[in-house]
């Protein structure tokens, strides 16, 4: 997903704007609405044989498209899509992965017959249309805990935020957490494409003596009315005021209180940590450790690899990546940073059409994005003093985990209480490997890795009560 709201030149995750640690991003079509909803198939020929590319549209209630491209045999899953069409042609652009396909509806808008172009390869491509099967109807049980709908926050740090408190059955006090969402605005599940990995995991836990907080996002939801991307600090204040009110309820053993941060989440729950009334304990799934610069560009190599680019091309665009870094970061005036990467965008050797790359150059220069640049996650670890337990899967694509747990856990070197473990097989959305997923319907259905699960729940059970 991945992360940091990234924008790169030739590499943007998924999780960067949607729903979750998305995957994918909301596209708005010139013509025909409606009309790319749902799956588009087709081989992608290369040297020794071909790759089945996936791209998905689900058409919002915002009348913008949710797009995705999936390469199974290339482990490659979820980048961001990005869709202009005009009349029966249509562009899907994939930064993550530096690609494009422009195709020309045929067969009364069943095929699209085209040109698949990414960094030194060009090849002729079709892809043919299948509707997303229609789910059949469920009836959701009665959990064996209690449920109740919050509101809390309010206040110039903190607007009313809105989430689910779940209590497991028993007397209690409980130890429990607040769940920190990834990159983007998400609901209190952290839904992506029909996998709520928050509100799968607030499920699990629950089950299992633990209370949980999750909730809307500003601007989704129940989160209030839409508007800029949270700040970090919004996004620390949030994570804390979920944390008083934990404090003010007497399910939660107020000695056991803790934070559970997802991708851009856990390092949200690392810097609340560092702060004045800390968290007891935080648990960070797939945070980054690297420098937002650095992060950038290793999410960039990894899915280049993955598409087979080789190693000149890499150098090349890494290069291209870091110019266009060094104008933002030289260039405080925005009006004029815009347009010095608007000219970089255009000038590489995928060029980027104007309007694409100007937008690209707005995004690239929001304040947002130039601190997440300069962001170094570990710089502040040091005043780190609760107990944290950093997990990351070895399949994460966007924060890669040697990388970026050495990094971290170099920064909570001083922190007495630090347990680091990776995850075989499972990727930046904490699911395991597919044929892990529960079959459903006849269909596999996307899970929560359940070794995180357990990880998660066991580690927090050893914390125990406080000693009197």
């Amino acid at each position: 997903m991945a992360v940091w709201g990234l924008l790169l030149l030739a590499a943007r995750p998924a999780s960067a704007q949607s729903s979750a640690p998305g995957a994918g991003g909301p596209v708005r079509p010139a013509a025909v609405p409606g009309a790319l909803d749902g799956f588009w198939k087709g081989p992608l020929k290369v040297p020794g044989g071909s790759l089945e590319v996936i791209f998905r549209f689900l058409k919002l209630t915002s009348s913008d498209y949710f797009g995705t491209l999936d390469v199974p045999l290339q482990k490659v899953s979820h980048l961001e899509v990005q869709v202009t069409q005009s009349h029966d042609t249509v562009q899907f652009y994939a930064p993550a992965a530096g690609s494009r396909f422009v195709g020309v509806l045929a067969a009364g808008g069943q095929q699209l017959v085209g040109t698949w172009q990414q960094p030194g390869f060009k090849v002729a491509m079709a892809l043919v249309h299948s509707a997303v099967p229609v789910a059949a109807a469920s009836t959701r049980l009665t959990p064996p805990y209690r449920e109740e709908n919050v509101a809390f926050g309010g206040g110039a740090a903190a607007p009313n935020l809105a989430g689910t408190f779940t209590v497991p059955a028993g007397p209690g006090p409980f130890p429990a957490v607040v769940l920190v969402s990834d990159a983007g605005v998400q609901d209190r599940n952290g839904a992506v494409d029909g996998y709520a990995p928050l509100g799968q995991l607030a499920d699990y836990l629950t089950r299992r003596g633990v209370a949980v907080l999750r909730f809307d996002n500003r601007g989704m939801g129940q989160g209030g009315a839409p508007g800029p991307g949270p700040t970090v600090a919004e996004l620390v204040s949030d994570a804390q005021a979920g944390l008083s009110f934990l404090r003010t309820r007497h399910e939660a053993d107020s000695s056991r209180l803790g934070l559970i941060g997802h991708g851009e989440g856990g390092n949200v729950a690392l810097l609340a940590a560092a702060q004045p009334l800390p968290p007891a304990f935080v648990v960070a799934l797939a945070a980054a450790g690297l420098p937002g610069r650095e992060l950038v560009l290793q999410q960039q190599s990894t899915t280049l690899r993955q598409l087979g680019t080789d190693n000149a091309e890499l150098a090349a665009i890494a290069k291209r990546q870091q110019a266009v870094f060094d104008v933002i970061g030289r260039t405080p005036d925005n009006d004029l940073a815009r347009i010095m990467v608007t000219n970089l965008l255009r000038q590489s050797d995928s060029p980027t059409d104007a309007a694409t790359a100007q937008r690209r150059a707005a995004e690239m220069t929001t304040a947002r994005y130039r601190y997440f640049l300069e962001f170094d996650p570990a710089a502040n670890l040091k005043f780190v003093a609760c107990p944290v337990l950093l997990l990351n899967g070895t399949a994460d694509g966007f924060v890669g985990a040697d990388a970026n747990l050495a990094a971290l856990e170099k920064g909570l070197k001083a922190n007495k209480s630090l347990m680091v473990k990776k995850l075989p097989g499972v990727n930046h959305l904490f699911q395991p490997e597919p044929g892990q997923w529960p079959v459903v319907a006849g269909q596999p259905k996307p899970t929560f890795s359940p070794l995180a699960e357990e990880t998660i729940r066991a580690w927090i059970t050893e914390r125990g009560p406080a000693k009197k």
